[in-house]
């Protein structure tokens, strides 16, 4: 059974999931309009080009979790994923994913979007498990805290190698799709690294190393 690794946004969907989310947060007024976009949009920015501090990040990013309680947070988040997760779903993703699964393989998402916005994900797109960071939980309320090292760039290969000590799974002939030059460290560590749609830093590094590229937009 190989593993096939699959990055989430910008590659099994068409979009940043954590940005369409502050998005969401913002359209529907449960957030600051004039401070929470501005910093949204300028932590996508710096993320695009690689500059991203992902903890003063996730600090931004899981404060509104707090200010809600679980029950409440959870219903936002499925109307998020009603109106529009939904919408950023790819057919070519899908088929994609079938394909390793007829195979046999393992599938599993590894995203530097935290575990709250992106678990429903797993099920929706028929994924096995999914790492993403961790917000953390206590007297079933978020603290606004992350729990362990957040799955990025070069942590995304730090918490695999936590989740293969912890399973019957390997790296041999494994797969990882990516659109970022961020995941360069992991996609430098399986047999199979295949670029999706990738960005212009990407896209060079692939034709310098002969790594395969594809494209999944519909």
């Amino acid at each position: 059974m190989a593993l096939a690794i699959f990055d989430l946004d910008n590659t099994l969907i068409h979009g940043d999931s954590d940005h369409a989310w502050g998005e969401f947060l913002v359209e529907n007024q449960l957030v600051n309009e004039a401070l929470y976009k501005s910093k949204n949009d300028e932590f996508y920015r710096q993320y695009v080009e690689g500059t991203l501090d992902i903890f003063e990040y996730l600090e931004f990013s899981l404060a509104v979790l707090t200010q809600y309680s679980y029950q409440e947070i959870t219903e936002w988040r499925q109307r998020f994923y009603d109106q529009v997760f939904i919408n950023m779903m790819q057919p070519k993703a899908a088929d994609l994913i079938a394909k390793h699964r007829a195979q046999g393989d393992y599938l599993l998402i590894i995203t530097a979007t935290n575990l709250f916005v992106t678990e429903p994900a797993k099920q929706l797109l028929e994924i096995d498990d999914i790492i993403a960071p961790v917000p953390e939980f206590k007297d079933n309320r978020y603290t606004g805290k992350v729990s362990g090292t957040p799955s990025f760039q070069e942590g995304k290969v730090t918490r695999l190698k936590e989740w293969l000590a912890s399973t019957n799974h390997s790296l041999d002939d494994s797969y990882f799709y990516s659109d970022s030059h961020n995941d360069l460290p992991l996609l430098e560590l399986v047999d199979n690294p295949i670029i999706v749609d990738g960005d212009d830093r990407l896209l060079q590094t692939a034709e310098e190393r002969g790594w395969e590229r594809i494209s999944l937009r519909n």
